[in-house]
């Protein structure tokens, strides 16, 4: 099938069309969309987004500036890159939080309990709870200082300030 049959059949919603897309291109635009994600499961998530994208918006294709392939893989390498800034997927991503850091050096079946040579346990303690909260969003879950400031519900200027007095609190504590 040529390209042009394929777009003309997509047009028409001809749904054998979709299928024969889907059998042709979907191997290729997963291991774009698995190069920048690195997980099966949200690759896979991710590639359904991008041919429904596809399916939906057909009539934006523009023959003249490129071929469909092309075309098909902006929209997955697109699709991608907006899954990975969305602010879901870095809380889904995030690294252990401070409460989980925590009970993790509290439980006395781990090795790692009788190692606490930094003091995580007592700095987290003389921080003050909103240094807690914004080290939490900052440090351990990944939010840009702009996301952490939606997140807090306060003005970005005030995250700035409260991150840099957190971090002159914490260089105290360290040392001593």
């Amino acid at each position: 099938m040529t390209q042009e049959e394929i777009v003309s059949r997509i047009l028409r919603k001809d749904a054998s069309s979709f299928t024969y897309l889907y059998d042709h291109y979907s191997k290729s635009l997963y291991g774009v969309i698995f190069n920048l994600i690195k997980n099966k499961e949200e690759a896979e998530d991710v590639l359904q987004e991008v041919f429904v994208k596809i399916w939906n918006n057909i009539d934006s294709y523009n023959e003249s500036k490129g071929r469909l392939y092309t075309w098909m893989l902006n929209i997955a390498r697109n699709t991608t890159i907006d899954k990975l800034r969305s602010k879901n997927y870095k809380k889904s991503a995030q690294n252990l939080s401070t409460d989980n850091f925590v009970n993790l050096l509290d439980d006395n079946s781990k090795e790692t309990s009788k190692i606490d040579a930094i003091g995580i346990k007592v700095l987290l303690r003389r921080l003050k709870p909103k240094c807690i909260e914004l080290f939490e969003l900052l440090f351990f879950q990944g939010y840009t200082q702009q996301e952490a400031s939606e997140e807090l519900n306060i003005p970005l200027g005030t995250v700035k300030t409260n991150n840099r007095n957190c971090m002159n609190d914490l260089r105290t504590f360290v040392n001593g």
